[in-house]
């Protein structure tokens, strides 16, 4: 039997992995390896030392910023969205993967949240519908879990 959407789909919730507030010390550790290669750097070029200047550069601002840039790419090809008919999750910027659960058939809805996440008001979503035996739906550093998972609970139940 094909599931057709509501005649007036409407988004309820859309969001991307949080950087800074999934990851505190890892986004506040990459900042810091930026700011003091370039620091470094910029000491380096006064006191007359070029090709160290050079080198500082490279490692510090360019590795923290290709890891930084990486890390930032990843969170923004991953989307979910809440809709009153289904949740979808797209992951990609140049390939797509899109994974769809109507919320009809919604069995599971997980929650997880470390005790840092709590803090930061993020987590990682789980959802598995009936026809499937594992989790299908499974997304990280979520802003506002619990508001996700109170939608998908609420929509589900008509």
């Amino acid at each position: 039997m094909e599931k057709k959407p509501s005649l007036e789909e409407t988004t309820l919730y859309q969001g991307n992995p949080s950087m800074f507030r999934n990851h505190p010390l890892w986004f506040v550790g990459n900042m810091l390896v930026i700011v003091l290669g370039l620091g470094l750097t910029i000491y380096l070029l006064i006191t007359g030392h070029n090709y160290g200047a050079l080198a500082a550069l490279a490692i510090g601002v360019g590795g923290g910023g290709i890891a930084y840039g990486c890390w930032w790419l990843q969170c923004k090809a991953c989307k979910l969205t809440v809709t009153n008919d289904r949740t979808t999750l797209r992951r990609g910027l140049l390939a797509k993967n899109l994974t769809e659960v109507w919320h009809q058939d919604v069995r599971n809805v997980q929650l997880d949240q470390t005790f840092l996440q709590r803090i930061f008001d993020v987590g990682r979503v789980g959802i598995s519908s009936a026809g499937q035996a594992e989790i299908e739906i499974s997304v990280n550093g979520i802003p506002d879990p619990d508001r996700v998972k109170e939608l998908i609970d609420e929509h589900r139940r008509r």
